[in-house]
């Protein structure tokens, strides 16, 4: 006997794609910061991979594949930042004499705006390495955050620390696992020259006393070559070893709590060693704003006297220079 098919019956489909990222921790119950990077204005081709480097580095509670147009102002981006739970705002800008960073907590702010001195894209800073080091899995985790020679007390270096601090998530060393940790973004300030030096380096740990080729061998599980050697022990007391392997620094060895891939083992000594993968930049903390991009100016490297006494007083060049002109004219036409 022929059956007849339920015509009104669905079928169920179930959505494919990526796992959603979760916006608070598990462990903490804190927010977890998410960011965007996009710039304003045109960029000349570095500043465009200066850009792609930034996001890339925040990974991966940011959006790298964040699309543009000319059209776009600070309010679509805003708009945009509050269901998808975006914390902060990393913004790169372009004058005559200089590029700028601006770094803005949404909605209200504040915002941090830096001069550019000097920077180095990733690549560059991989080639002048002998061997880059950048695995896949590297950027699966957020960075760790050091900051050095922020605590002179300042108003607006503690508000530089606060910021940077709050930009990546926080971690809870009693929970965290050391598999995670792989990279580290450093910032140095100097209080004679009131320049930050960013840094950006991947971790990785290596046990101390055992040699290069046996580490090799142990992760990578390859036979290796024994035809030109009479015993096994010529494999590992070869005379080359010394010339493969950089020199233990006892300063830089820790103690593992637990076992850390197929070489790092719970209870042994490993040595620290930091590798920078890029990108590379040296700043200048010139402005912060109470707002997101307005409101009053709570630091000015300029000094508290007012803008149109400092205009008058500079060249047409150093005018072009200061970022506070160049902040309001840009700010006025993303309202607009």
């Amino acid at each position: 006997m022929a059956r007849f098919r339920n015509k009104n019956k669905k079928a169920i489909v179930k959505p494919i794609g990526k796992k959603k990222q979760p916006s608070v921790d598990h462990i903490t119950g804190d927010k977890i910061p998410k960011s965007f990077v996009f710039s304003r204005g045109k960029l000349p081709g570095p500043l465009k991979q200066l850009e792609l480097d930034l996001r890339k580095l925040m990974l991966p509670y940011t959006a790298l594949k964040l699309k543009e147009k000319k059209r776009n102002n600070l309010k679509d981006f805003l708009n945009v930042a509050g269901p998808m739970g975006v914390t902060h705002f990393l913004i790169l800008s372009k004058t005559e004499t200089a590029p700028y960073l601006r770094v803005a907590r949404t909605p209200q702010g504040p915002t941090l705006t830096f001069k550019i001195h000097e920077y180095s894209l990733a690549v560059d800073v991989a080639q002048s390495q002998s061997r880059p080091r950048c695995p896949q899995d590297l950027f699966k985790n957020p960075p760790l955050i050091v900051l050095s020679g922020f605590g002179t007390g300042d108003q607006h270096l503690k508000l530089t620390t606060i910021m940077f601090q709050n930009i990546f998530p926080a971690i809870d060393i009693n929970t965290v696992k050391l598999s995670t940790c792989q990279r580290i973004v450093l910032l140095n300030y100097n209080k004679e020259t009131k320049l930050i030096d960013f840094r950006h380096y991947s971790i990785r740990l290596q046990p101390v006393g055992v040699s290069r080729r046996l580490r090799k061998f142990v992760q990578n599980h390859q036979v290796p070559d024994l035809r030109s050697l009479q015993d096994v022990s010529d494999f590992v007391t070869k005379a080359s070893y010394g010339s493969e392997s950089e020199a233990d620094d006892e300063a830089a060895t820790v103690t593992l709590a637990s076992n850390l891939g197929r070489v790092n083992r719970a209870s042994t000594k490993s040595a620290v060693k930091l590798q920078e993968i890029g990108p590379r930049m040296t700043l200048q903390l010139m402005k912060i704003e109470e707002g997101l991009c307005s409101g009053g100016v709570i630091f000015s490297e300029y000094g508290p006297v007012g803008d149109k006494k400092k205009r008058e007083n500079k060249k047409p060049e150093d005018q072009e220079d200061s970022e506070e002109s160049e902040d309001e004219d840009n700010c006025k036409e993303e309202e607009n």
